[in-house]
C-alpha cells in the first residue's frame, strides 16, 4: 500500500489568507498546507478519500493520471469542494467515477453539485456514480474498507480502515465501540488541530492522548492549523513513533 498525503491543513489551509504569523511566513514547504485529503494506491486501485477545495491542485502535484474512487467523510466544503474535477477522469477513464457517501452527505452533494444532477444533462458536466454507504464494512471497487464513525462536535464523520491503516480527520470524540476497530493498526492517521481546545476536533494533546490509548506503531498527525506552530518544532516534542504529515508525504506500507 502507497499511501499519499495530498493535503494535511484545516479548512482555511495554511498560509492563512491575511495572516502574518512565522507560521504563515515559513519558508518550510511542510508549512504549506492545502485541505485534508489522502490518496491510496492498494492492490492494484487508486483511491482518494476527499475531494477538498485544493483537489485539481494536489492531483496535478503528485500526476495522478487514475483514479478508482472518491469516498467522502463528510459534508463540509473543505472536503468534497473540489468535486467537479473528477470530470478529468470521466474523459480519461470513459465512465462515471465511483463516489461512496453516506446518504446525508449525498443529500449535500445533490444540493451543492445541483447541476450535475439536472435532467438537461448539460454538455461536459462531471458524471458521478453515487454509492451508498454507512458505519458497515463495504467494497469499493475491489478494495475492502471498515467505516469507522467518529464524531465533529454533533456530526458524524466517517474514518476508513484500509488492511492494517485507520484513517480519521475532523473528530473530537469516538466511542468505545469504534475505538474496537482501529486497535490493531499499524498504521494511525489522526487529527490535531492545534494545541487549544476546540469544539469539534482533537487538540495535539487529546490527539496524542489518543494515540498512546489504541496503540498504533506509527501515527501522523494531520488536519493542522496554523494555531499549532511550526512543523520543525512540533516535530521536536513528539513521541518517537508520532509525526506530522506533510502535503506530498508518501507512505510505503507492508501487509
Amino acid at each position: 500500500m502507497i499511501l499519499t498525503f495530498l493535503g494535511t491543513g484545516t479548512s482555511q489551509g495554511v498560509p492563512l489568507i491575511g495572516c502574518q504569523c512565522s507560521v504563515c511566513k515559513s519558508d518550510d514547504v511542510r508549512d504549506k498546507r492545502t485541505r485534508t485529503s489522502v490518496l491510496i494506491e492498494i492492490d492494484g486501485k487508486t483511491i482518494v478519500v476527499d475531494a477538498g477545495p485544493d483537489f485539481r491542485q494536489q492531483l496535478l502535484r503528485e500526476d495522478i493520471c487514475k483514479l478508482d474512487a472518491v469516498l467522502l467523510t463528510h459534508e463540509h466544503k473543505d472536503h468534497l469542494a473540489g468535486l467537479d474535477d473528477v470530470r478529468a477522469f470521466n474523459f480519461l477513464q470513459k465512465k462515471a467515477m465511483p463516489v461512496y457517501a453516506s446518504t446525508r452527505v449525498q443529500q449535500a452533494i445533490r444540493r451543492e453539485f445541483a447541476y450535475i444532477f439536472d435532467a438537461s444533462a448539460y454538455p461536459g458536466i462531471p458524471k458521478i456514480d453515487l454509492r451508498t454507504i454507512d458505519n458497515t464494512p463495504f467494497v469499493a471497487e475491489g478494495i475492502a474498507v471498515m467505516p469507522i464513525e467518529v464524531m465533529h462536535h454533533t456530526l458524524p464523520v466517517l474514518g476508513f480502515r484500509f488492511k492494517n491503516v485507520t484513517y480519521i480527520t475532523d473528530a473530537n470524540y469516538i466511542s468505545p465501540l469504534e475505538k474496537e476497530k482501529i486497535k490493531g493498526s499499524d498504521v494511525l492517521v489522526l487529527n490535531a488541530l492545534r494545541n487549544e481546545k476546540h469544539i469539534s476536533h482533537y487538540t495535539l494533546e487529546e490527539a496524542l492522548e489518543l494515540i498512546e490509548e489504541l496503540k498504533p506503531r506509527q501515527a501522523y498527525l494531520l488536519h493542522i492549523s496554523h494555531q499549532l506552530g511550526l512543523h520543525a518544532e512540533v516535530e521536536k516534542l513528539l513521541p518517537p513513533n508520532v509525526r506530522l504529515a506533510y502535503d506530498g508525504l508518501k507512505l510505503h506500507i507492508e501487509d
